[in-house]
């Protein structure tokens, strides 16, 4: 292993963190003077390559270390998963164990870095599917999104200069070949529905003299060399702890980017595209109700429902609607509007899904997406635990996005930093909420000025826990 002591080697491989771009950009429309670059937590992943040869433990390490991470972010991809198609004599040479898999020629470099990029830009990712009992790519892909850490392992993870420009950690493990090549007939036997004579003897045709040729050298390349892999818990201390101060640091540069946004916003004016509900009599009698103490559990139920009717029928009037001619029962035609296109909408759970009675009731068979969002209790950091939309989202007119509250802003900002991630315009989503602090409000248009916000309530930032806690209780 290279570096004196395990300390030392992350303190030198964090030394080249970059910060979080926050900053402000000019907006080519005349109505919306700047826009704050926002950076989600999971941008600029984390990536882990780890190398080494056919059967020398790379899987076995790479699940060993999420194991120890004991983290629901970090995710493991196999370069395996970008071998290239083969056309009909090389799939006749791999049914026959004389087509070469172990040479560099064999994968798609060009779609792994690709994907690699747009992990790393905090994009969506979708990943091919080899099936090597076919020997061919399948139709289907899998698709990541938002990891904060990707462990690439494979027998060539360090061998595109394009590959290793993109990776955090570079790791080369090493076993003696006897237990290279037992791990290898155990492994395609079980896993990939090979015989052993096929095994062996595109193990000294390909495995070996291709291990000395394009996998030894990139030992060359890499931060650690890993012997006797999970057993050398020295290693894994060193990779755990390297990871895990990047993370630290990661959090840190996101929750400063929070702070400065509200420095940016605290002294200006909402934006234009904040929508707040007219306070009416009406409005505000159903409010006095939803906040009595005295109010009953169903007449809570009734008037809030009855408010977020009226919050998404707002919201309806923020999405693109186009003239249409129908005929009426008699016989007469009206000059009307439609809207534009698919209208759809996503849930913020746990607290969005109290704005759902609202929306059925405004469109009752509207396509519905829901994502998970919670704080940190330690740092206070938004987190994505879970995600739901339609496949064809970024073609619907508009997507109405939907949460009970917003205070600090974190968890809204990440909600919309999804949908644009999966090919949502900004000025095709309109956010409501049931109740907002100026400083969530203030932080959401800085960094999406397109988006519309519909609110019932604007209050002050200090009253947004009192809400909250008397929302859920109920």
């Amino acid at each position: 292993m290279r570096g004196d002591t395990p300390r030392d080697l992350v303190d030198s491989l964090t030394d080249g963190i970059k910060g979080l771009d926050v900053r402000v950009v000019e907006n080519p429309d005349s109505t919306i003077a700047k826009r704050a670059h926002y950076a989600p937590p999971w941008a600029d992943v984390s990536i882990i390559g780890i190398a080494g040869s056919s059967g020398s433990g790379k899987s076995t390490l790479s699940q060993a270390i999420v194991k120890k991470l004991n983290l629901p972010w970090v995710v493991i991809l196999s370069i395996d998963s970008f071998y290239k198609s083969l056309d009909a004599e090389s799939s006749r040479k791999a049914f026959m164990n004389e087509y070469d898999f172990d040479s560099p020629e064999a994968l798609d470099f060009d779609v792994l870095v690709d994907r690699l990029q747009d992990l790393k830009a905090g994009k969506r990712a979708e990943i091919p599917v080899y099936s090597f009992e076919r020997h061919a790519r399948l139709d289907r892909t899998t698709a990541i999104y938002s990891p904060h850490v990707l462990i690439l392992e494979g027998i060539f993870a360090l061998y595109d200069p394009r590959v290793l420009e993109l990776l955090d950690m570079k790791i080369f493990c090493e076993a003696d070949a006897d237990t290279c090549l037992s791990r290898r007939i155990l492994r395609d036997v079980k896993d990939r529905g090979r015989d052993v004579d096929g095994i062996i003897k595109q193990w000294f045709n390909y495995v070996k003299p291709n291990f000395e040729k394009f996998v030894d050298p990139q030992r060359k390349v890499a931060d650690i060399i890993v012997p006797r892999g999970v057993e050398n818990h020295v290693a894994m201390t060193m990779v755990t702890q390297f990871i895990q101060q990047k993370l630290l640091e990661k959090s840190k540069r996101h929750r400063a980017a929070l702070t400065r946004l509200e420095s940016q916003a605290r002294h200006q004016p909402l934006s234009n595209k904040v929508v707040q509900l007219d306070q009416t009599p009406q409005l505000r009698g159903m409010n006095t109700l939803i906040h009595d103490i005295d109010t009953s559990k169903e007449d809570f139920i009734f008037y809030f429902n009855r408010f977020t009717t009226l919050l998404i029928e707002k919201a309806m009037d923020n999405i693109p609607f186009a003239s249409t001619t129908i005929t009426t029962p008699l016989n007469r035609e009206y000059a009307g509007l439609r809207p534009r296109g698919q209208v759809s909408a996503v849930v913020v759970l746990r607290g969005g899904a109290a704005l759902e009675a609202g929306l059925k009731r405004v469109l009752p068979d509207c396509k519905t997406g829901r994502v998970l969002i919670q704080s940190n209790m330690r740092t206070g950091e938004p987190e994505l635990h879970y995600l739901a939309l339609p496949k064809d989202i970024d073609q619907h007119e508009a997507v109405l996005l939907l949460d009970a509250q917003m205070s600090s802003g974190g968890s809204a900002l990440m909600a919309v930093q999804v949908l644009v991630d999966h090919g949502v315009k900004m000025d095709r989503i309109v956010l409501a909420t049931y109740s907002a602090g100026r400083l969530g409000l203030h932080r959401l248009t800085t960094v999406f000025p397109e988006v519309t916000v519909v609110v019932g309530n604007v209050i002050q930032d200090v009253e947004e826990r009192w809400v909250e806690k008397r929302y859920f209780r109920c």
